[in-house]
């Protein structure tokens, strides 16, 4: 199964990002920050449909984003983040993020869009060959 989860973008201003979208209709429905990682999570959907969110990440030291660097990621939902990307890596897709946690991973499409890989439900315990892979690329 999977499922399909949010788009993210990074945005210069949270206040003016959500007063944007909040025209057309989305609302708050979630935020999380991270001292440690230093970045806001929002996410934005429109009533009655919460499941197809926008999540904006606003990241607390500010840089320039070129190049389409503000768009994040797709994000899906996956029964078992080691068998799906033992079946990426089966099709010659680089994993660019481990799952090395059970829960979270990277990979791109052929055109270098980002997707993230997240374990649905609770985290799988850690196993290799996750646990030592390094990272490859970006994501």
């Amino acid at each position: 199964m999977t499922k399909y989860l949010h788009t993210m973008i990074r945005v210069s201003s949270l206040e003016d990002t959500i007063a944007f979208f909040e025209v057309l209709g989305l609302r708050e429905i979630r935020r999380r920050p991270d001292e440690k990682g230093r970045y806001t999570n929002v996410f934005l959907a429109a009533a009655g449909d919460e499941a197809a969110a926008v999540e904006l990440t606003y990241n607390w030291d500010p840089e320039p984003y070129t190049g389409g660097r503000n768009f994040g990621h797709l994000a899906y939902a996956v029964d078992n983040i080691y068998d799906t990307c033992k079946a990426f890596i089966a099709r010659g897709v680089t994993i660019n993020r481990p799952p090395r946690d059970g829960r979270m991973a990277f990979i791109r499409t052929p055109d270098g869009i980002s997707i993230e890989l997240l374990q649905a439900g609770e985290a799988l315990p850690p196993a290799e060959p996750w646990t030592s892979m390094a990272n490859s690329g970006s994501w």
